[in-house]
């Protein structure tokens, strides 16, 4: 980006705001995401009062506005089906135009953030949940086993449909997307503290009560053993239904293992979410061909895993509980 006419409307408006706060012409560079000559041109233009050469927009405000409201009301569509629409609307451009006002109104086009969907009843509880916790130390939230399943695809490389966004619009309903199944996968448990992370366990089968305690029983307690010694622990895991069984809840209190209550639909308050991710993102170039390679490459890059990441995540749950609280049990970013 080495010429003004590059700059966008948005990054000049920036850089004219910092050159009013008396920011160096390096320092705005750096912020807009420019090279300096570009900010000193425009900077030089500006100050001597001359215009923009070259040929006018093709399009007024009126256009702008309508193509504001056209992306507005589908945030998945491409740039083809929006550039279609708008000239349908009776704007004469090019698609390359209408790309470059996208860009002028601050839309770039993304990848959608997933996140669970909310009722005001599990709103109120997680916000009752995290009123509760926040005053927890992060001594004490290392003394919480967390765990959880995760599925694994073969092909990483599928990511979906982007979404157009402005900046600070990344939680905007309109700019999410739903979760969905890819059927080539394999499924994984694990469980991690703030010290490491415990073996993993590849389920073969739907995850009923008698599956998730054999779970329990051969892989919980060695990585209990192995995360925490003779020392006591609390228990986290989801509202699943083989993990809120009666017959699970008898196994936990027969073995006197104690639970973390938990508020349903929160894998935004769960670190091993994110340690998943950190699993999915290290294999991202990994290119398994079957079932089993994947479920190597898996158990490798698992071993990877190191104490400081583990206790780096753990320690973020007193923000998870201040971020839920100040969303009012909304989901958050996490």
């Amino acid at each position: 980006m080495g010429k003004t006419a590059d700059l966008t409307t948005v990054q000049k408006m920036t850089i004219d705001t910092l050159k009013k706060e008396g920011k160096t012409q390096k320092v705005i560079a750096k912020e807009v995401g420019c090279s300096q000559s570009s900010v000193s041109k425009h900077i030089n233009r500006e100050a001597k009062g001359r215009k923009r050469c070259g040929r006018k927009e093709c399009t007024s405000k009126r256009d702008k506005r309508a193509l504001e409201r056209i992306v507005k009301q589908n945030r998945l569509k491409n740039v083809g089906e929006i550039h279609k629409e708008w000239t349908v609307a009776g704007v004469s451009a090019s698609r390359s135009t209408t790309h470059r006002r996208m860009q002028d109104m601050g839309f770039s086009c993304r990848i959608p953030r997933v996140k669970p969907l909310l009722n005001k009843r599990q709103r109120q509880k997680r916000l009752a949940w995290a009123q509760d916790k926040k005053d927890w130390t992060a001594a004490e939230w290392s003394k919480v086993m967390f765990s959880d399943e995760s599925k694994f695809c073969i092909s990483f490389g599928n990511q979906g449909p982007r979404v157009w966004r402005k900046t600070g619009e990344a939680q905007n309903p309109r700019c999410l997307k739903s979760s969905v199944k890819f059927p080539q996968s394999v499924m994984v448990w694990g469980a991690m503290s703030s010290a490491a992370v415990g073996p993993l366990c590849f389920l073969r089968s739907r995850v009923n009560a008698a599956v998730y305690q054999e779970v329990l029983e051969h892989f919980m307690l060695p990585a209990a053993d192995q995360l925490y010694g003779g020392d006591d622990f609390i228990f986290q895991h989801d509202l699943a239904p083989a993990h809120s069984a009666k017959s699970t809840s008898t196994w936990f209190k027969d073995h006197g293992i104690p639970l973390l209550d938990w508020p349903a639909n929160s894998p935004d308050l769960n670190p091993i979410e994110n340690l998943w991710g950190i699993v999915k993102r290290k294999m991202r170039d990994a290119r398994p061909n079957n079932a089993e390679e994947l479920k190597a490459t898996i158990k490798a890059t698992w071993a990877l895993i190191t104490p400081e990441e583990c206790n780096r995540l753990v320690d973020s749950m007193p923000r998870r509980i201040a971020a839920a609280i100040q969303a009012k049990g909304a989901a958050t970013k996490y």
